[in-house]
């Protein structure tokens, strides 16, 4: 009898899990990256959750080879819920954004909204797009320094 009941209470909060899912919704985001300068190296893309990881942990992340023009990078099954999305265009394929003097970017880089900071990156809020349960395009030009 105890063992019947662990087994139906473990069904349920199975269930509702899944229910959540269902009710809450994802929807696909394709990110199309323009004015790619060249074909060297690749893009990076990263969405990331919120203001703490901003720049720091990626919740999700992809990598393409670069293309002159633009490159189409496209994320399935993203929960709903607000995002910030930034770019990089890795030419030496180190895995980061290189910098010179002053911390100025010496390889091309790119925010949702084609935001800007003061000083340096601009702010998660800035960079953030919303997210739904349909498919959305969202397009971010390259800047290079």
């Amino acid at each position: 009898m105890l063992m019947e009941k662990l087994i139906m209470k473990t069904i349920f909060i199975v269930v509702m899990a899944l229910m959540g899912q269902l009710t809450y919704g994802q929807g696909s985001l394709e990110v199309v990256v323009k004015k790619v300068k060249d074909g060297k190296g690749n893009v990076r893309v990263g969405i990331f959750k919120d203001e703490k990881t901003f720049l720091k942990t990626a919740a999700w992340g992809k990598v393409v080879k670069a293309s002159a023009g633009e490159v189409k990078v496209v994320f399935e099954s993203v929960p709903a819920g607000t995002y910030a999305v930034s770019v990089i265009h890795d030419e030496d394929e180190n895995g980061e954004l290189n910098s010179g003097m002053f911390g100025m970017p010496k390889e091309g880089f790119g925010f949702a909204n084609d935001a800007m900071g003061t000083f340096g990156p601009p702010s998660f809020e800035k960079a953030s797009v919303k997210v739904g349960n349909t498919s959305q395009t969202i397009a971010i030009s390259m800047k290079y320094m």
